[in-house]
């Protein structure tokens, strides 16, 4: 399939000068596309031969006949956190006994509970930079999980690791290999918002920087253990930055091979103090997240599995994203509480999701974490 097929003799937009088909040509013909290759795709918002060509190379990467999904939860044990990121609409400061919380045992076993009741096979655990929580409190608490569950433990996001081994005066190699000694199997792409110290400095300057997320993602490939990969857009960054914190995802997976999948998403800027510096008129638009989605499908060559971000953008959108590179829509999410406190609240179920992939053509699997079917629907 040529550029020329794929845009049914549409041009391609003001400013390409034969830009946007080069690199397009260049992608499909199996060439690693650049940095500014990809900025000239994003600049140039030719959104259709953009989008079928990142479609052409996801039938290229997994199977176009399937669209998976996972049944889990997304298990927030608690949201007090002392990193105050200018984004999160979640967190609660240290001593607020009013609305901050740390969930008890008991509470996280009946979640857990639920989620396998209704045939989940996972949980997403991520919470907040806890002042009083140790390497020790995570040891416990997995250990805990697995004598009583056969759940895979996806927990933890690089930033929540380094504050552990911060705080029990461990290394990240230390720590990561304690964590997964007590059960935890593999660790989300969490806190790498945009992955340029610019940028974090502005939206989080008491986080990770972008080498410490990196650090920490390196050493759990290193030690055998699968992670995703993902983005937090559409606030301070320029496209080149976006660009930048892709090339730095590519650039580790071409080290180590331990990113199995990278979602992006827009910033929502619902109760957050950085909404409040985000005009509305600059704020992403599905045309926007469309457009970033299939050029990440371009460009990460390296990464098998581009997932659809319908929690932000809505299951319509989330379903056109699937002609956009992606070949996962996520999670049916039981819970939600990050997302859903910056005011975006859209949820799903198995039957939805599975009646939006069969519209498309397409067979419905549900997926384990590690991307192994667990149910097909022929």
């Amino acid at each position: 399939m040529t550029v020329a097929d794929m845009s049914e003799g549409q041009s391609l937009g003001h400013g390409s000068d034969g830009g946007v088909r080069g690199v397009l040509e260049k992608a499909l013909a199996g060439e690693r596309i650049s940095d500014d290759d990809a900025v000239t795709l994003l600049r140039s918002r030719d959104l259709v031969p953009i989008g079928r060509a990142a479609d052409e190379l996801r039938a290229r990467k997994t199977d176009p006949t399937r669209v998976t999904f996972i049944v889990d939860r997304n298990l927030n044990y608690t949201n007090v956190c002392y990193t105050d990121c200018d984004f999160c609409a979640f967190y609660r400061r240290p001593g607020d006994r009013r609305e901050g919380y740390l969930l008890p045992k008991p509470v996280i076993f009946k979640k857990i509970e639920e989620t396998l009741a209704i045939g989940g096979t996972g949980v997403l655990m991520q919470g907040g930079h806890h002042p009083d929580l140790g390497v020790e409190y995570y040891e416990d608490l997995f250990r805990s999980i697995k004598a009583r569950y056969r759940i895979h433990l996806h927990a933890l996001s690089p930033s929540e690791i380094q504050h552990a081994a911060r705080r029990s005066k461990l290394t990240i190699w230390e720590t990561l290999s304690r964590l997964r000694d007590a059960g935890l199997d593999s660790i989300p792409g969490g806190g790498a918002e945009i992955l340029v110290d610019r940028v974090r400095d502005v939206i989080s300057p008491k986080k990770t920087t972008s080498a410490e997320w990196l650090d920490v993602m390196r050493h759990a490939h290193r030690l055998g253990m699968s992670t995703t990969a993902t983005m937090m857009y559409g606030h301070v960054e320029t496209l080149e930055e976006r660009i930048e914190h892709m090339r730095r995802i590519r650039e580790l997976q071409d080290e180590t091979r331990g990113f199995r999948a990278f979602i992006s998403w827009t910033f929502q800027d619902d109760g957050n103090r950085l909404g409040e510096k985000v005009p509305r008129e600059a704020m992403p638009t599905s045309f926007d997240y469309l457009l970033t989605q299939a050029v990440s499908r371009i460009y990460l060559d390296n990464v098998d599995h581009i997932q659809s971000s319908w929690v932000t953008q809505g299951l319509k959108v989330g379903q056109v994203a699937l002609a956009f590179g992606a070949d996962d829509l996520g999670s049916v999410m039981i819970e939600e509480n990050v997302v859903s406190a910056a005011g975006t609240t859209y949820r799903t179920s198995t039957e939805e999701l599975v009646h939006l992939i069969r519209a498309l053509g397409k067979t419905p699997v549900q997926r384990d974490t590690l991307y192994r079917d667990v149910k097909v629907w022929n």
